[in-house]
């Protein structure tokens, strides 16, 4: 590590904003549009704008009929997509009679096609229930069209991992007599899966996209708009400023300000991106191994999906799949959230201490005052969207107050640098830029929506998802069984049967979570997940909150588990670092998003707002959760107080899992393990000995 360290540093540089944005798409499908030719330019980017003119009105003054509202969002998006995204490459092809404005022939077929087949069903509306379970022949072709067409879009826009398990959930109800064992059912033609897929709220326009247009859609374009008035850059001065003059303080200024700037942001990969490009650079050049350094950007980065109060937006879906009110769904996330940038923090500060590094200079901090007096005004709309959100309020309801704070923010700023004429063309520079930035980023967010639809409406169909979960609790059942009778050589009971098969269960479920979170977007990965994985917990007696926090947190785990570890790679193309190994890193690092779920899975009390939470249980929880923590860093850091022998490690390994037990007993023999070890570096340091 010594040479790893001796040549970092030694050519580190701030990359261009053409770099960055060139890591972002190579990392990140959803950005990778397309180069357009005049006037194609000015025609989707004016699409755009009334796209996001469109939701900032109906988060204002009421939403039309939720099948119209979901129907025009889709086919809009569709339309957009095809004239965004490249079937195989950005490349231009120029102007002909078989590219016409630059585009090939087959995207303005499938563009058209995308917006009539979606807009057929709210053009049919009045007629729908009488279709149902009935299609003719034309609505079956439509769905047939716009099926594949999502396919094709979702393809296009984040690529294959998304289109390939829709497939394979249709081939599974279509295939259904062929399934073997239990998974087997009377099968279902085609006529019969569209109508499902198209016709009924319980497939394609279902509950799935209506939170992405009715809710989604909005505080991505505030996130837009909020940085766009200097709120991000104001997160890392703060933290900058905070963090900066301690041990290791780049790394401690990447958490802190990853964990501000993920209140705002939905994406994992922008977020590593944005606060990477200058907290990566100061990480190495202060002595951190490249590939450490873009681990602790994309672990903390990841951290902004399970941040309040957007969570990556699914706090919205879930207030959908929960019926609960929004600020039961944020406050549940406080310490969960806590716990991960706690493991982070910890781990950065241990591996400072190790590598015996310094903090930054007065010189190289801003100044915390005159950071808030330059940039108050960019925080009011942030303060307007968390008080109109906790006052009761829709959620789109907060997003159109927020976005307008952030208008009128915007217009501040630019009269106060140019005047008033130059201040009103800033402003609607701003705004159209803003908007259009807003629409764009929604879009494969939208198809995947949309085509999650598709596989949500298999689940329903056919009941796959409960055969699932009995399947996975069966095989954790008979694991528990044989692994009670291996414990029962001691003279007292470790764990009940019961507990052990929850244990092996959330193994499983965890595991799953991660295989199908690969190369999926936090929302979609979440939505197929409470239709797969939710009801295997539900079967077991956990609380539905639990469930859903337990399978999207290790949704959101896959952002940094290697091999499709797309936050750490973006965060190692910055570093110039080995991208697995960073990969590898990042998901050590995150250990306390990997733990946490299952402290609260065995005490939902850590979530605060559970049925029979107890402060008694809550502080048993939060304590072990948070030392058990602490001690793991320590184990993996190879330093506690001081550099620790290979089998303390070891022992602090068992130390930390007794401690993160939701159990009195466990958690005090964990602290009695651990107690030896920190004597053993602490006494000489008491002492004024050399330390061990």
């Amino acid at each position: 590590m010594s040479e790893d360290r001796s040549k970092d540093g030694d050519d580190i540089r701030h990359l261009t904003a053409d770099e960055l944005q060139a890591i972002e798409e190579e990392f990140d499908p959803e950005l990778r549009f397309r180069v357009l030719v005049w006037p194609l330019t000015l025609i989707t980017a004016g699409i755009l704008f009334l796209l996001s003119c469109y939701h900032f009105y109906t988060a204002g003054f009421g939403i039309p009929q939720a099948t119209v509202h979901r129907g025009l969002h889709l086919g809009v998006t569709l339309m957009v997509v095809f004239l965004s995204f490249a079937a195989f490459s950005k490349k231009e092809l120029g102007n002909g009679v078989m590219t016409p404005f630059g585009l090939p022939l087959w995207d303005w077929v499938l563009a058209i096609a995308g917006i009539v087949s979606a807009l057929y069903v709210p053009w049919i509306y009045s007629e729908l229930a009488f279709r149902v379970g009935n299609p003719l022949p034309i609505d079956i072709a439509m769905g047939t069209i716009l099926i594949l067409v999502l396919l094709e879009t979702v393809r296009r826009s984040m690529g294959w991992p998304l289109p390939v398990i829709a497939i394979l959930f249709m081939a599974y109800a279509y295939f259904g007599k062929s399934m073997p064992g239990i998974l087997v059912h009377p099968g279902a033609s085609w006529a019969n899966i569209v109508n499902h897929l198209y016709l009924t709220s319980q497939g394609i326009y279902g509950t799935a996209l209506g939170v992405i247009a009715t809710y989604v859609f909005h505080f991505v374009l505030f996130g837009v708009m909020a940085t766009r008035i200097g709120l991000g850059q104001l997160f890392i001065d703060i933290a900058s400023a905070l963090a900066g003059r301690y041990a290791g303080g780049p790394a401690k200024v990447s958490v802190l300000s990853s964990a501000l700037l993920g209140s705002i942001s939905g994406s994992s990969i922008a977020n590593t991106v944005t606060t990477g490009a200058l907290t990566i650079p100061a990480m190495i050049r202060i002595g951190y191994p490249r590939h450490f350094a873009a681990a602790v950007e994309a672990a903390a980065s990841t951290g902004g999906q399970i941040t309040p109060p957007v969570m990556g937006a699914v706090a919205f879906l879930m207030i959908e799949y929960l019926g609960v009110p929004l600020t039961t769904i944020l406050t549940a996330a406080l310490v969960p959230a806590f716990m991960h940038f706690f493991g982070v923090l910890v781990q950065v500060h241990l591996e400072a201490r190790r590598l015996g590094l310094r903090g930054l200079s007065a010189a190289e901090l801003p100044n915390a005052w005159k950071v808030l007096k330059a940039g108050w005004l960019s925080v009011l709309p942030l303060i307007i969207l968390v008080a109109v959100l906790l006052s009761g309020r829709t959620p789109f309801a907060a997003a159109f107050y927020s976005i307008t704070a952030c208008i009128i923010v915007l217009a501040i700023q630019q009269v106060q640098s140019g005047g008033l004429l130059e201040g009103i063309k800033g402003t609607l520079h701003g705004v159209w830029e803003g908007f259009i930035l807003g629409a764009k980023q929604s879009l494969s967010v939208t198809a995947a929506a949309a085509l999650v639809g598709v596989v949500i409406g298999v689940v329903t169909l056919t009941g796959v998802g409960f055969k699932i979960a009995y399947m996975v609790t069966s095989i954790a059942q008979g694991w528990a069984t044989s692994m009670h009778e291996m414990l029962a050589v001691f003279p007292f009971e470790l764990m009940t049967v019961p507990s052990l098969t929850l244990l092996f269960t959330l193994v499983l479920t965890a595991i799953v979570c991660i295989l199908m979170g690969c190369g999926i977007p936090t929302t979609a990965n979440y939505i197929i997940m409470v239709a797969v994985a939710a009801p295997i917990l539900g079967m077991l007696g956990v609380q539905p909150m639990v469930a859903h926090y337990f399978v999207f947190y290790y949704g959101v785990l896959a952002d940094v588990t290697p091999p499709v570890a797309m936050a750490a790679y973006a965060g190692a193309g910055i570093a110039g670092a080995n991208a697995f190994k960073a990969g590898n890193t990042a998901f050590r690092l995150s250990m306390g998003k990997a733990l946490v779920p299952f402290v609260f899975a065995f005490q939902p009390s850590l979530l605060l707002v559970t049925d029979g939470f107890t402060w008694e249980a809550f502080a048993l929880a939060f304590t072990g959760a948070t030392l058990g923590i602490w001690v793991l860093a320590s184990a993996v850091s190879s330093w506690l107080f001081a550099p620790l022998y290979w089998f303390e490690r070891v022992v602090l390994v068992l130390a930390a899992l007794l401690l993160v037990a939701p159990n009195l007993t466990a958690s005090a023999i964990g602290l009695l393990i651990v107690l030896p070890i920190a004597l053993r570096q602490l006494l000489p340091k008491w002492r004024g000995g050399a330390t061990a």
